[in-house]
C-alpha cells in the first residue's frame, strides 16, 4: 500500500511514493517550464497548463522508479495534492484557463484588499485577520473591476490546487479548507460568507465547494491515468497549501507541538486547541483536519539575510567557529530587504548591526542568533494571543541543516528541536493521502509516517547567556521603532 503526494511550488513539481510506515520508495520532480512575459511592477502569473504538464512529469518519473522497490502504479491507495497558497486562477464552462494564474506573491490588489476588509465586518473579528494584497478574495474583486469580461466569463475561480485537483479527477469545482482561506472561506461555521456576494457583488456560485484535506474528492480520470501512468479509478483527497503540507511533514500533529520552517524566510505554525486572533494582522489561523487551529505566519528574514551577507565558500569555515564565538556581544536584526511581517509589521522596517564585530565568524554568528531571537519573539507572540507554548519545536528547511544554527536556535528558545527525516511538502501530502484511507485522522497518520531524524537539545552552559542578549535584542529593537 503506497500514498503519493504531489507538491506543485512556483520552481518545480515533486513527487513522493511512501508506504503507511513514512518509507519513501520512489521520487520524481520535474521543473516548471515559464516564458519571460513584462508585468507591471508588484504582478507576478503562470501559466496553468505548465503546472500540469510538471507534475504530470514528475508522476511518471517517480513511477518509474517504483519496479526497484518491487511495487507497481496499483499499489497505490490514494493522491493528494498541494500548491502555493493564494495562487488563483478563473476558468471558464468548460474547465480552461481564461487568463494566467495570478501568483501568490502578485500583490495589484492591494487598494481591493482594503475594499474587502471594510466589507468583511465582524468576519474578520471572528476569524482573526485582515486581507491583503497576496490573498486570492482581493485579486478575484481586482479582476471584476479591471477585466469584466474574465468576471462575467468566469465559471470558477480555484487555486493552484484545486486546478490540479481537477486535472487529475475531472472534477474543476472543489477546493479545501486550507486553500480556500485566502478567498474568504470561513473556517469556524465552514461556509462562504455572505459579504461577498451581499457586498462585494461576487457570486457565490463561482466558488468552488470546499472540503476538509484528506477528505475523499474522487477518483483518477481514465484521461489523466493516460496522461499520468497512474491508474483510473485511484481514490484522490481534497489536498492543502504547501505551508500546510510542510507542516504536516514536519511531524508537528497535536496541540503543544510547532513547526519552524527555516529557508528563505522563517515561516512558524503551531498547533492549537483554539483560534488565535491578531488584530494587528500579523498571524492568521489555518483549519487542522482534525478540528485543532493552525495558527502563524512568515517573517521577512531568514536564509536570506545570511546567504546575502556571507560567501558559500566561507560557510564550513563559519559553521566550525560557531561554538567559539557564540554568545556574541553583537546585536544584528538580519533582514535582507525592506519591510517586515513577523514577528511585528512595519513596511519600513530595515535590518542593522549594533556593535563592532571582532572577526567575520563573530559576525556571521550574531547573524544566525538575529534570526533565532526573531523565532523567540513569535513563539512569545503566539502565546500572549493564547497558543499553547510548545513543548517540542519540529524544524525544516534549509536552515535547519546546520548543527550549530540548531543549537543557538534551541538554546535561544530553551527548547527541544526535532529534524524530520524527511521534510518536503510532497511528503506531507503523502501523509495526508493516507490520514482518512489507511488512518483514523491526519495526526495518526503524522505519527505513523514521521520518523525523527535529530534531536537538538538546548545548551545549559549558554541559556542564561542567550535570555540576557534576547533581553537586549528587544530593547534594541524597541529604540529604533520595531515592535509588536
Amino acid at each position: 500500500m503506497l500514498f503519493l503526494g504531489i507538491d506543485v511550488g512556483t520552481q518545480a513539481a515533486k513527487a513522493i511514493l511512501a508506504t503507511a510506515n513514512g518509507k519513501v520508495v520512489a521520487e520524481g520532480r520535474c521543473p516548471i517550464q515559464t516564458l519571460p512575459v513584462e508585468l507591471p511592477p508588484g504582478w507576478a502569473v503562470q501559466e496553468a497548463e505548465s503546472w500540469w504538464h510538471a507534475a504530470k512529469e514528475a508522476v511518471r518519473f517517480a513511477l518509474g522508479n517504483l519496479p526497484k522497490a518491487g511495487k507497481s502504479p496499483r499499489d497505490i491507495e490514494a493522491i493528494a495534492i498541494d500548491s502555493t497558497s493564494g495562487t488563483f486562477l478563473p476558468l471558464d464552462q468548460v474547465s480552461r484557463p481564461l487568463i494566467p494564474a495570478l501568483m501568490y506573491n502578485d500583490l495589484r490588489a492591494g487598494d481591493e484588499a482594503q475594499k474587502v476588509n471594510a466589507a468583511a465586518g465582524d468576519f474578520l473579528a471572528k476569524l482573526g485577520y485582515s486581507f491583503n494584497a497576496s490573498f486570492s478574495l482581493p485579486k478575484i474583486l481586482w479582476i471584476k473591476q479591471n477585466q469584466p469580461y474574465v468576471f462575467d466569463n468566469a465559471w470558477k475561480f480555484l487555486h493552484a490546487a484545486d486546478y490540479l485537483l481537477g486535472k487529475l479527477t475531472g472534477d474543476f469545482a472543489v477546493s479545501d479548507t486550507s486553500n480556500a482561506l485566502k478567498s474568504g472561506y470561513d473556517l469556524v461555521d465552514l461556509r462562504w460568507p455572505d459579504f461577498i456576494e451581499n457586498e462585494l457583488a461576487i457570486p457565490l456560485d463561482k466558488l468552488p465547494r470546499v472540503l476538509t484535506p484528506g477528505e475523499v474528492v474522487g477518483k483518477v480520470s481514465k484521461q489523466a491515468a493516460e496522461q499520468t501512468g497512474l491508474v483510473a479509478d485511484t481514490t484522490v483527497v481534497a489536498g492543502c497549501s504547501d505551508g500546510t503540507a510542510a507542516l504536516i511533514a514536519s511531524g508537528a500533529s497535536h496541540v503543544g507541538t510547532a513547526n519552524s520552517n527555516l529557508g528563505t524566510t522563517l515561516v512558524i505554525r503551531a498547533v492549537s486547541k483554539d483560534i488565535v486572533h491578531d488584530p494587528k494582522g500579523r498571524l492568521y489561523c489555518h483549519r487542522h483536519p482534525d478540528g485543532y487551529w493552525l495558527p502563524g505566519g512568515a517573517s521577512n528574514t531568514g536564509c536570506e539575510g545570511v546567504d546575502r551577507r556571507f560567501l558559500p565558500a566561507n560557510r564550513q569555515r563559519l559553521q566550525e567557529a560557531l561554538p567559539a564565538v557564540t554568545p556574541t556581544n553583537l546585536i544584528v536584526y538580519p533582514l535582507a530587504r525592506k519591510g517586515e511581517r513577523l514577528p511585528f509589521n512595519d513596511p519600513e522596517a530595515e535590518g542593522f548591526v549594533s556593535g563592532a564585530p571582532e572577526s567575520e565568524e563573530a559576525l556571521y554568528a550574531a547573524h544566525l542568533e538575529g534570526v533565532a531571537f526573531l523565532e523567540r519573539w513569535t513563539y512569545e507572540l503566539l502565546h500572549a494571543l493564547g497558543s499553547e507554548p510548545p513543548q517540542a519545536v519540529y524544524v525544516t528547511g534549509g536552515g535547519a541543516e546546520s548543527h550549530g544554527w540548531l543549537k543557538i536556535r534551541a538554546t535561544v528558545l530553551s527548547k527541544l528541536l526535532l529534524k524530520p527525516r524527511v521534510s518536503e511538502s510532497a511528503f506531507g501530502s503523502a501523509i495526508l493521502a493516507a490520514s482518512r484511507t489507511a488512518y483514523r485522522s491526519l495526526s495518526e497518520a503524522c505519527q505513523a509516517m514521521v520518523s525523527i531524524d535529530k534531536e537538538v537539545e538546548p545548551d545549559p552552559a549558554n541559556l542564561e547567556s542567550y535570555a540576557n542578549r534576547y533581553a537586549a535584542f528587544r530593547a534594541e529593537m524597541k529604540r529604533r521603532g520595531y515592535d509588536d
